[in-house]
């Protein structure tokens, strides 16, 4: 009977595992995204400083004004981007919250599942014992007994 039940809950199993699976990969995918944007918004800040620092290098020979009006242009531009990029490293960054408590809960009916299959399982195997304790017991009191001499 246990037994049975531990098999009827396979397909179930399978399902949840598969969801999870399933989880998991997103939960890499968006790994990989918040890593992306990571990575833009470092080559931007880098961008950023190496502009600035031509700034300094620049400024201290002397600059004409239209220079100086498009380099103010430029990294105008630049802080514009690297505040957009910021919001997209927060957005990936919630999208990967959200997928690695998806994946959590998935994870956690798994092993609830097979928690439950391995008590069923369990419950099986003392039953057959049982049954097969009770077995021997009552074959043993059918054999005859030989008394010593």
């Amino acid at each position: 009977m246990a037994q049975s039940r531990a098999a009827r809950l396979a397909p179930v199993v399978e399902m949840a595992e598969a969801a999870e699976r399933s989880a998991a990969q997103r939960l890499g995918y968006f790994q990989g995204q918040v890593n992306l944007a990571l990575n833009k918004l470092q080559e931007l800040d880098q961008f950023r400083h190496d502009y600035q620092q031509q700034w300094l290098s620049k400024g201290s020979t002397g600059v004409s004004g239209q220079w100086m009006m498009g380099y103010q242009r430029f990294l105008s531009q630049l802080d514009t981007a690297v505040a957009q990029q910021n919001k997209s490293l927060e957005w990936h960054k919630s999208n990967l919250e959200t997928a690695r408590t998806a994946w959590q809960q998935c994870y956690a009916r798994v092993e609830g599942l097979r928690k439950l299959v391995q008590r069923y399982i369990d419950e099986a195997r003392r039953l057959e014992d049982k049954r097969e304790q009770k077995l021997l017991d009552e074959l043993s009191q059918r054999l005859p007994r030989h008394e010593p001499d």
